[in-house]
Order: structure tokens, then sequence, then C-alpha cells
């Protein structure tokens, strides 16, 4: 039985996946960017319920069709930036999710859901002003496109920075 914590994230298409993996591969700290950009649905699903949690991904899956997000603006986050993500299919989804998952919900998932993509992160206030201004100047909005989910094993902090692994991808309809 697997007692590693899960995220789920948001599957995009190919070409949004790599613009905001060269964003986290120019801004993120060296040493710190372990992870691929994501879009994180829920932080800590418990492994010991790895096999349920895999169903329910599966059938949410299996009955939502791909939809189009748009990385609609540049935001802060404290100490990091991120690109905010509008997709209006994207709340619905995520609420069938916390009802499915809402015993097994950490504090930090059950909080408000802000969709972003961070690609920079514990870096100075200042640092992280630097850049926002910098990308804010004549930022237009991407359009991207959601195609399923996907589950990490959280295997924690190892060296400088966490590492996740591929735990399963679940595509949605076309």
């Amino acid at each position: 039985m697997m007692q590693d914590p899960v995220i789920l994230t948001l599957q995009l298409d190919e070409e949004t996946t790599a613009f905001l993996n060269a964003e986290r591969e120019k801004h993120f700290p060296a040493g710190l960017n372990n992870v691929p950009a994501h879009l994180t649905l829920f932080h800590n699903l418990p492994g010991a319920h790895f096999d349920e949690i895999l169903k329910m991904i599966g059938r949410t899956a299996a009955n939502q069709y791909a939809f189009p997000i748009k990385l609609s603006e540049v935001m802060r986050l404290g100490r990091g930036v991120a690109y905010r993500v509008s997709a209006p299919p994207l709340l619905p989804l995520r609420a069938k999710l916390v009802t499915a998952f809402g015993r097994w919900l950490s504090g930090q998932d059950r909080q408000g859901f802000r969709p972003h993509v961070t690609i920079q992160n514990k870096v100075t206030i200042q640092e992280a002003s630097a850049l926002h201004a910098h990308l804010s100047e004549g930022f237009s909005p991407i359009d991207g496109r959601a195609e399923g989910l996907q589950l990490w094993r959280y295997l924690g902090p190892r060296g400088r920075g966490t590492h996740w692994q591929p735990a399963g991808a679940f595509a949605f309809r076309d």
C-alpha cells in the first residue's frame, strides 16, 4: 500500500506546457526547480487510498471533455510569480472532485481555489516584484487547452527542493 501523499494536477496541451516549463526554467531559483510546471488541483491526497483515488479520477476524466484555458494574467504570489489560469469548466470540474475527495481533503485543499501555474517561488519580495513588473509589461493572454488529469506521488524534500514521481495520467474526452 502506498503511503506517500499524492498530488492531482491538470494536464495541459504540449505547447502550453512547453512554454510554462521554459518560463519556470528561466525564473525559478537554480536547484529548486525539481518538478515540471503544473496547475495543482489538490496538494495532498492520502496515498493509503490510492486505488480509490485512481478510480475516482478515471471516472471523472472519462466524463470530462477537453476544454480551452487561458493564461489570463501575471500574478504575484508573495515571494513568487505565476500565470493565472482562466477556464469556465475548471471550477465545476474541481467542485466535483472536492465532493468525491471531501473526507480526505487537507486544510490547504479546502481553501479557496485560485488556478495558476507558478513560474517563480522562494525568492525575495523584491525579486518577485521585479519579475512581475517585467512579465506584466506588454503581457497578452495565452490560449491553451486542458487535456486531462495527472497524479503524482509526493516524495518530499530531496537535497534542495521537492520531488514528484508520475503516478497516473487520465485523458479527457476529445
